[in-house]
């Protein structure tokens, strides 16, 4: 006769559901590895840029906090061109580290002002949405001088 015991059978069948378990197990484990690896760079969304004549460019670039997916900071930066090429020159942190909304921040009208003018020194004025109900920031003043950013 040919007929399969029914614990033979039970027994196949548990081996198959505890290997399903064990690779989805692994799986889950690996992607988590890899959403942890991903989480190590914070992402990233430049806000704003503005070109002072041929020698200077300066970007605000909103910087996702690793430990808060809700907070941010703004980075500053000015870059002068140097053989060709853009190389920073100088970078600040606009208001205090991780103390802006993400969503606000990356958002449409997430920046009130950002102005700046072509000239030896270069005054530049920030104001960035806080949040819709609350509204704008006060500006914050800066001057770059010679490539470097100093506060105005």
């Amino acid at each position: 006769m040919n007929h399969k015991s029914p614990m033979r059978s039970r027994t196949r069948r548990g081996t198959a559901a505890a290997l399903t378990v064990l690779t989805a197990a692994a799986l889950g484990a690996a992607g988590a590895g890899m959403s942890n690896a991903g989480a190590a760079a914070p992402q990233q969304r430049q806000i704003a840029s503005s070109v002072l004549g041929t020698d200077h460019r300066i970007t605000l670039t909103a910087l996702r906090s690793a430990e808060d997916g809700y907070a941010a900071s703004v980075r500053l930066q000015v870059y002068t061109r140097s053989d060709g090429a853009w190389k920073e020159s100088d970078r600040v942190t606009v208001g205090d580290v991780d103390g802006w909304f993400w969503y606000p921040l990356t958002g449409a009208g997430a920046v009130c002002r950002f102005s700046t003018a072509s000239t030896e020194p270069a005054p530049l004025t920030v104001s960035l949405l806080v949040t819709p109900s609350i509204g704008c920031s006060e500006p914050v003043h800066y001057v770059v001088k010679e490539g470097r950013v100093y506060a105005g």
